[in-house]
């Protein structure tokens, strides 16, 4: 069972109420687990149980550039003009002894291809490429949309939700073996991505976010935020790629590490890239150098690797001397419940030995004036009740929008963007209504 957090409205009074989005070790709600997943085999099936390793492959963008890419190319539709410098290029990350072949499906969304050809296509071109390299498992890559979320841009999250959808149905037609979801900043993109593989497959489903030099994505999410939310949602492996050399992630992972019980890995760049005398864009790390620090990743607990920008087949080949004939160490984790907003975590012991503060201003019963913000649509009001129970001191912010007349579904997930905007607090939804539970977990940016 959850253990109870005290929920106080700030005025005396108190209750004792279990955090709708929050999770603990041993909470008795449905969740998917490892028996519901279509696993291709017992290795892969050891690496999503975190007692195996596995070896992704590395950078595709600097690959095809060094085989004669023009800029500006949309690599995706190399799978029907040049398939056979895809194959080659994979082949030689099989030859290095990865597990894992990312097909090349990146940027296989609507909104990015713009009609240059179908996602299905797309991905059925891209996964046939891989298998003819020889892959052992083939990802169905998934990229950011190359567009912005509410409220800093005009996409929707269902409008995400549903370009993702479309990719992982196609990516299930062609055949791939599990989805790498990777180089999201966004907490609510890479939401409306996991949920996308969640809801329209049963596929392994990894997934990483992208860290700036100051520990946070570019919208400003901890790699601790980021784990305890993934996991959550139903990633089944999660960590981090892309942005900084693998000396520079280690630390970042080991955060990770420490809230999550799922497996971590992790595909560095072979440092950030500068541009030499002849124009070309080059990365400095290199294979032995690379493996060096990696393996001060494994030995922290990180059993997914691989690499991104820059790496090459060379790279992956040193990785793999570093996991083979290794088995990933039992990691101990105090069992904790936890509730996150994108930028912030509440957590607490399931021993019961802490608690936390909960603002139930935001609900409406016995309160004429709120009843009458809902009603009017009056969010400033809303609002100024959210900064005021911050300012008062409460960890979490209660929010209840249930009365009779106004959709309630529709107006959580106003109320909670509108909340969300001016307080960085993690929210607790709280409804009678599974429709409107739903519609507010959705909203929610962490």
């Amino acid at each position: 069972m959850f253990t109870p957090l005290i929920t106080h409205d700030l005025d005396g009074s108190a209750l004792a109420a279990p955090v709708n989005t929050a999770r603990c070790n041993g909470a008795t709600y449905k969740t998917r687990t490892i028996d519901d997943l279509h696993i291709k085999d017992d290795r892969l099936r050891a690496a999503i149980e975190g007692t195996g390793h596995l070896l992704f492959d590395g950078g595709m963008g600097t690959m095809l550039q060094a085989a004669g890419m023009k800029a500006g190319a949309l690599p995706e539709l190399l799978n029907f003009e040049e398939p056979q410098v895809i194959t080659d290029i994979q082949r030689q990350y099989v030859e290095a002894g990865c597990d894992v072949i990312t097909a090349n499906t990146f940027g296989a969304n609507a909104h990015k291809l713009d009609g240059a050809a179908t996602v299905a296509d797309v991905f059925a071109a891209a996964v046939a490429c891989a298998r003819e390299a020889g892959a052992r498992y083939v990802a169905g890559d998934i990229g950011p949309i190359g567009a912005l979320l509410r409220p800093l841009g005009t996409l929707s999250f269902d409008e995400a939700y549903d370009l993702f959808a479309e990719e992982v149905r196609a990516g299930v037609d062609a055949g791939v073996d599990l989805f790498i979801i990777e180089t999201m900043t966004d907490l609510a993109e890479i939401k409306a991505a996991v949920l996308a593989c969640r809801e329209n497959s049963d596929l392994p489903v990894f997934a990483t976010m992208t860290f700036e030099e100051d520990g946070r994505t570019f919208l400003g999410t901890s790699p601790e935020v980021a784990a305890i939310t993934l996991d959550a949602i139903g990633a089944d492996v999660l960590g981090i790629n892309c942005s900084q050399g693998p000396a520079e992630l280690r630390g970042l992972a080991a955060r990770m590490l420490t809230v999550t019980d799922k497996p971590i890995m992790v595909q560095a760049n072979a440092g950030l890239p500068h541009v030499d005398d002849d124009g070309n864009t080059v990365f400095d790390i290199q294979a032995p150098e690379y493996a060096k620090a990696v393996a001060g990743m494994i030995a922290d607990g990180v059993s997914v690797v691989g690499g991104c920008c820059g790496t090459t087949p060379a790279h992956m080949a040193a990785l793999r001397t570093l996991i083979d004939n290794h088995t990933p160490s039992p990691r101990h984790r105090k069992p904790s419940m936890s509730a996150t907003s994108a930028q912030t975590v509440v957590d607490l012991p399931c021993d019961g030995h802490k608690i936390a503060v909960i603002g139930e201003r935001i609900n409406p019963t016995g309160k004429k004036r709120f009843q009458q913000a809902l009603r009017e649509r009056d969010f400033n009001y809303i609002m100024e009740r959210a900064i005021e129970q911050q300012d008062a001191g409460a960890d979490i912010l209660d929010i209840n929008v249930g009365l009779p007349g106004i959709d309630e579904a529709e107006m959580m997930t106003a109320v909670v963007k509108a909340v969300q905007s001016v307080v960085s607090l993690p929210l607790q939804i709280d409804s009678s209504d599974p429709a409107a539970i739903e519609a507010g977990l959705r909203a929610c940016s962490g």
